[in-house]
């Protein structure tokens, strides 16, 4: 057996502070925005190896690959389809549904981005709602900042119902063996709550005042939700397998199948059924764009990632952590959970949340023992999902979709700004935590 680090490190230096060095600096150039995400944790990745802190084989036994299988299938079976145009055309319904009121928009709006996040996930949501939005507001002559500013309190919300929704999740999910079931049964009925309370200081702020021409309504109005749908095939394809997969996702973890597994299985099927009909050449260039639609700068950062917490993990860093955490809290389970529901929260505003909970892992893993079991960790847990899903609201860094709409955004000349955004999000986040707290205590103490 190889041995997951060695005694030292490169220079002779301590394998914690050449470990817990790297692992501060990667944190910073994350936060600085001055380089990809990626190409720092692949590089972060790449120095825990050459700097002797883990062995090639150590570093492979710390990436989660049911993480890496669970967004890699779902990215290919959401980008094809898409290709249906079964997204744009919820969308128009949606709008129409409503009669084109500007505030009936944004409700909708916000409950179908809700709605998607938690049934495929919220980076890809907003990838497919955000266009449409501009493209209706525009249409309507209406500030497309209210509106986007509540997609993304929803994907957030919506993302943190269930497992697959938002990344934090899935990696909880993985790192725990909690399943699909386990996570809509428990997060669910608190997003719910939050989505609806949360669309009142929204009416409030922007709401009460939006307002348009009857003539732009009627314009809306003609556009013909049907024609959106490209690919009737494609469509009924699509949606077979998305179902089968859903499905499998809720039956799935009783029989032992991870999700990685479901997921990767429903892409093979949806590409094998998208490819049939044509010839060899077509069904190449078909492969070469499901595989080109899958967001690989998100999986190499999770890879560079992953491999970066193992290597601090694996020098005892992390375990020091959790003790310091429960003298803290005196080692109260209650005080522990709504603790790390506000630290995650807050440092989920401040920092991108897919890191810190990669961090969080181990850290409450390594309670176990203090608490009676892993049993007893799940109220933990549950905490540390509904604070990092909920907490990415708090600023634009906070989570990639907050990130993917601002871009959104600008290229469209309405820039989402960092400190306007955050001076009403933040606010707002604390709210959601706050409910959050309240439910956690009441429901698991």
């Amino acid at each position: 057996m190889t041995d997951t680090h060695q005694a030292e490190v490169i220079f002779g230096l301590s394998p914690v502070w050449f470990a817990g060095s790297l692992f501060v600096l990667s944190y910073a150039l994350i936060v600085s925005e001055r380089l990809n995400r990626a190409v720092i944790a692949m590089m972060a990745a790449a120095l825990m190896i050459v700097g002797g802190v883990l062995t090639q084989e150590a570093a492979v036994q710390g990436v989660d690959f049911n993480t890496i299988g669970l967004l890699t299938g779902m990215m290919i079976i959401v980008g094809i389809t898409r290709d249906s145009g079964i997204f744009q055309y919820l969308a128009i319904r949606s709008v129409k549904l409503v009669k084109a009121d500007p505030w009936g928009i944004l409700v909708m709006l916000m409950l179908v981005t809700a709605l998607l996040s938690a049934l495929l996930d919220n980076v890809t949501t907003v990838l497919l709602i955000a266009p449409i939005t501009l493209l209706i507001t525009d249409t309507l002559k209406l500030n497309a900042y209210p509106y986007l500013f509540a997609e993304i309190f929803a994907s957030n919300i919506g993302g943190t119902a269930t497992l697959i929704g938002d990344p934090p999740n899935i990696m909880i999910g993985s790192a725990t063996g909690l399943g699909y079931n386990d996570f809509l049964f428990n997060l669910a009925p608190i997003a719910i709550l939050i989505l609806i309370i949360s669309i009142i200081p929204i009416y409030l702020i922007w709401g009460r005042h939006l307002k348009t021409d009857t003539a732009l309504k009627n314009k809306v109005m003609m556009y013909r939700e049907i024609d959106a749908i490209k690919d009737w095939v494609l469509l009924k394809k699509s949606l077979s397998v998305l179902a089968l997969v859903m499905f499998g996702f809720i039956v799935g973890h009783d029989y032992g199948y991870q999700a990685a597994t479901i997921a990767m299985f429903g892409a093979a099927l949806l590409l094998i059924l998208n490819c049939l009909p044509h010839d060899q050449e077509k069904q190449s260039k078909l492969v070469a764009k499901s595989l080109c639609d899958i967001e690989w700068t998100t999986i190499f950062f999770f890879i560079g990632l992953f491999i970066l917490v193992y290597g601090v993990e694996t020098t005892g860093l992390l375990e020091l952590l959790a003790h310091e955490v429960l003298r803290l809290t005196d080692g109260d389970k209650a005080v522990t959970a709504i603790s790390i529901l506000f630290v995650s929260a807050i440092a989920s505003a401040i920092i991108d949340n897919i890191p810190f909970v990669a961090t969080m892992i181990p850290i409450i893993k390594n309670m176990a023992v203090s608490f009676g079991g892993a049993e007893e960790l799940l109220p933990i847990w549950w905490s540390l999902a509904l604070g990092a899903c909920l907490g990415g609201n708090g600023s634009l860094v906070g989570a990639s979709a907050n990130l993917i709409v601002a871009g959104f955004a600008e290229r469209s000349g309405q820039a989402i700004r960092f400190l306007p955004f955050m001076l009403i999000a933040f606010p707002m986040m604390l709210v959601s935590i706050m409910i959050s707290s309240v439910y956690v205590y009441i429901r698991y103490f």
